[in-house]
């Protein structure tokens, strides 16, 4: 494991061959694509080894294609129109989580960026992929985030998460500790970051996913204790902000197309369940108590353009402690905000009376 703290994502037919079946219909076919493309998202970790095809030479190829017929920009791109976006204002706290699919890969898109307009007092990274030898430069020694704090995973190119905050927390903790029995088959992916400020605990984290046809579903279900123990033990002392890509959608609102995703990853009934126990601490999901009937998703695969076509999951969350509810501001969704298949969230929160 990584922990480091730092200061500053029609060939020809043979002759005689059988001619080919015609095509379905384009609509039909269309429909088709996107209902498999919006099934579960796929355990897409290890995919950014290293010598494995940059994602930012795919980027390129999409940034190239952005404009479509009459120079109409799409939607499933790399480079983000940050004037599009507005982006409030608030006298207390902005913290913000993304999970960046590859901070090299975020970062030659422009990713960077997003703290220059955002301006969070705090940003969570999940998915970085990166050890601390190949972290961007964009993302380094930054005058406006000195207090810098990232936990790679051992796998290169898998995972990981990091931390920037303007001000020095009281104490940064990684990972679950070895005090925790069965902690080191998470610790050692990078995972999950404490940061103890003076009003609250700040966790970011980024948990298991259950990959296509649910292969890690069992490791999945023993992150979840584990975790709620963490935060409920957290809890005691102060009241806890938690972040990060959750990898589940908990109702049938935070997804596209809930009735063929049962069985699928982000969507089981053992993952909502945990979720649920989850929240069941004390703990609020801020975005669906803010908006109860509001449908807005953070992440959408590369694949048959469903970012484009609304084809989402709501996979990254900002749950907080009941009792600091009363200051829960704004919860954001940064939809407009290009450069991963996860767009940002940010908590904004008012200072304490």
């Amino acid at each position: 494991m990584l922990a480091s703290r730092m200061a500053a994502k029609a060939k020809e037919p043979k002759e005689g061959a059988k001619e080919p079946k015609a095509k379905e219909p384009k609509a039909k076919e269309a429909a088709k694509e996107t209902k498999e493309a919006a099934k579960g998202p796929k355990d897409k970790e290890p995919k950014d080894k290293e010598g494995a095809k940059p994602k930012a030479k795919v980027a390129t190829k999409r940034a190239s294609k952005e404009a479509g017929s009459g120079g109409k920009p799409k939607m499933n791109k790399a480079a983000t129109d940050w004037a599009a976006t507005v982006w409030g204002a608030t006298t207390g706290l902005r913290i913000s989580s993304w999970n960046v699919d590859g901070l090299r890969a975020c970062a030659t898109k422009g990713g960077a960026e997003f703290l220059t307009h955002e301006d969070p007092d705090v940003l969570c990274l999940q998915e970085t992929k990166a050890s601390e030898s190949k972290l961007p430069e964009e993302f380094l020694h930054l005058a406006s985030h000195p207090h810098a704090y990232w936990l790679a995973a051992e796998k290169e190119g898998y995972s990981g998460v990091g931390l920037l905050s303007k001000t020095e927390p009281l104490s940064v903790r990684f990972g679950f500790g070895t005090e925790v029995a069965g902690s080191a088959e998470h610790d050692s992916e990078g995972r999950l970051i404490t940061a103890e400020f003076p009003a609250f605990f700040l966790v970011t984290a980024y948990v298991p996913n259950a990959g296509r046809g649910l292969p890690t579903l069992p490791k999945r279900l023993r992150w979840d204790p584990m975790f709620r123990q963490h935060l409920a033990e957290l809890d005691k002392t102060k009241p806890v902000v938690v972040c990060g890509d959750l990898n589940v959608a908990h109702q049938e609102i935070d997804l596209k197309n809930p009735k063929t995703n049962k069985r699928n990853a982000g969507f089981t009934q053992e993952e909502r369940e945990g979720m649920t126990e989850l929240l069941e601490l004390g703990l609020v999901d801020t975005f669906r108590h803010l908006h109860p009937e509001e449908q807005q998703f953070t992440f959408w695969t590369y694949m048959m353009g469903c970012r484009a076509k609304g084809v989402g999951w709501r996979l990254d969350y900002f749950l907080v402690s009941r009792r600091l509810l009363e200051r829960v501001e704004e919860c954001h969704v940064r939809g407009q905000v290009f450069g991963s298949d996860h767009c940002p969230i940010t908590l904004m929160l008012q200072p304490p009376e």
